[in-house]
């Protein structure tokens, strides 16, 4: 007879490979208990801290730059990871990794520790430091209501929405680094955004003339993501859509950009992604288009997006001798769950 842990163990291996995750790991339930779990440990001046209403101004104001370079006071919002217990920073890191993929959260996680890197090279600069993260919660996590939470510093920004306990926003979700690859020191070769580049420098090579006419974008390669860190993306700079279409690409090209477009949302559990799929198409999507500025080398400045009617996902590497990447998904509707938390004011009041 089968021992009951044995039992349990059969039963969840059983619903992984039917391609289901178990019960207990429904991703908003994650997050709620992550959440409610990190708001336990804080006391009441770093619950001012870390704690936001759902309107709040600070839940659009987001950022990628280190603190010092915010302006005007040079100040992120959110209770710091520096300045946290160790239980707490233990407890945050869980809320991050109840959203993301485990690809995502070691992606996350190996961004943060690029900032020791940067320590180093720039003769012990103070801005650069794996510790500088915040976390801010916004409105009250719960399976009912709309609510949401943000995890960023320096080269990262994750933000998640959710309403109902099933509907999700991953936008704006922002990976950087410096340096994109590490060429010397203990860390020599780690390259943290390789398939964002890697992938994309083989479809733009395997380009033909008449392919190229449409996927070059016209001008100079721009020197930073378009998007910036606007609040929101202004849908008029990215109409009418540039670059070749999905359906003018031969089958080996059209699995290339998949790829592609799979290595930003894949740094986020596949459930959520399902969810949005169903509303916003994300998967087999043949009305994307591809765009590219720029060298088709690495080590020379190069600028690419895919864009579809509902989402821009942008990349530039052209800082630091090209070894400088910003990537970012944008969603020109719904960043920060603006449409989620729309409809559900919508439907409450």
């Amino acid at each position: 007879m089968l021992k009951p842990i044995l039992i349990i163990l059969l039963f969840t291996l059983t619903s992984t490979l039917k391609g289901h995750e178990p019960i207990h790991n429904n991703p908003a339930k994650s997050m709620v208990k992550a959440a409610n779990n990190f708001i336990s440990s804080l006391n009441d001046k770093e619950k001012d801290k870390a704690l936001f209403k759902n309107d709040s101004d600070h839940r659009n104001g987001w950022y990628f730059i280190p603190d010092k370079f915010i302006k005007p006071n040079g100040k992120r919002q959110g209770l710091l990871i520096k300045n946290m217990s160790q239980q707490q920073r233990l407890l945050a890191h869980a809320l991050l990794a109840s959203a993301m993929s485990s690809d995502g959260y070691r992606q996350a996680a190996t961004v943060m520790t690029l900032e020791a890197i940067l320590h180093e090279l720039e003769n012990k600069n103070p801005i650069r430091d794996p510790e500088l993260y915040y976390v801010s919660i916004f409105g009250k996590p719960s399976l009912k209501g709309a609510w949401g939470w943000r995890f960023e510093g320096h080269h990262l920004s994750i933000n998640i929405s959710m309403a109902k306990g099933k509907l999700f926003s991953l936008t704006p979700s922002f990976f950087g680094t410096n340096p994109a690859r590490s060429d010397s020191g203990k860390f020599k070769g780690l390259e943290v955004l390789s398939d964002e580049q890697d992938t994309a420098l083989e479809l733009a090579r395997s380009l033909n003339k008449n392919q190229r006419e449409l996927a070059i974008l016209p001008g100079k390669v721009p020197a930073d993501i378009i998007t910036k860190q606007d609040r929101e993306v202004d849908r008029k700079t990215f109409l009418p859509i540039k670059g070749i279409p999905f359906t003018k690409l031969n089958e080996d090209q059209q699995t290339k950009l998949e790829k592609l477009l799979y290595s930003y949302v894949s740094k986020y559990r596949h459930d959520i992604l399902e969810e949005i799929n169903g509303r916003k198409k994300l998967f087999a999507n043949k009305q994307i288009h591809f765009a590219w500025s720029g060298a088709t080398e690495k080590g020379k400045g190069h600028y690419y997006r895919i864009q579809s009617k509902d989402f821009v996902f942008e990349y530039d590497n052209t800082q630091g001798g090209a070894n400088h990447v910003h990537a970012v998904w944008r969603d020109f509707d719904g960043d920060f769950g603006r449409d989620l938390l729309k409809e559900h004011h919508d439907k409450n009041h």
